[in-house]
């Protein structure tokens, strides 16, 4: 199982780059109080590393979500136009393979919206068996999901800051 204690991620952390850096979050209302928590933490890890400009897209579902991105993204101001994105959400397996469906699809999207958008979208939605899992990864002992993606949108928007650079 892939864990916190696994990863350097929050090893090497320089701060935000890019000045007046703006990410947008785009989570889920289904499993409300898993995912205001994966969005509490990853806004504080934000915060922290001197975004800027956090705004808060709420969308019904994760199938939902890459449209949001794409719609946002496609329509946003050039003042507006973000520097990443975060998807986050809690897909929770039920008794029929909606869960598959689902989990694959959002999945997939986020995936061709990070290979097509100029900006990152970084996958912050739980894939779980149940809620004890989910719980585990807001701050139990699999790590805050929601801080890991924030950290991972930090990173991949330096990535992208010191690219254009050159």
């Amino acid at each position: 199982m892939a864990t916190i204690k696994n990863s350097q991620l929050f090893e090497k952390h320089t701060g935000i780059l890019t000045k007046d850096a703006c990410v947008v979050l785009v989570k889920t209302e289904w499993n409300a109080s898993i995912v205001n928590q994966l969005e509490r933490g990853c806004i504080a890890q934000l915060e922290e590393a001197g975004v800027k400009k956090i705004i808060v897209i709420s969308v019904p579902g994760a199938i939902e979500i890459p449209f949001a991105i794409s719609h946002f993204w496609r329509h946003a101001t050039k003042k507006n136009k973000p520097d990443a994105f975060i998807a986050l959400g809690c897909i929770i397996q039920g008794e029929t393979p909606h869960f598959d469906y689902v989990c694959q699809s959002v999945t997939n999207g986020v995936l061709h919206l990070n290979l097509n958008l100029p900006v990152p979208s970084i996958f912050g939605v739980l894939t779980v068996l149940n809620e004890e899992q989910a719980v585990n990864r807001i701050g139990g002992k699999d790590g805050h999901k929601g801080e890991e993606a924030a950290m991972t949108a930090i990173k991949m928007m330096n990535l992208t800051y010191l690219s254009k650079k050159k």
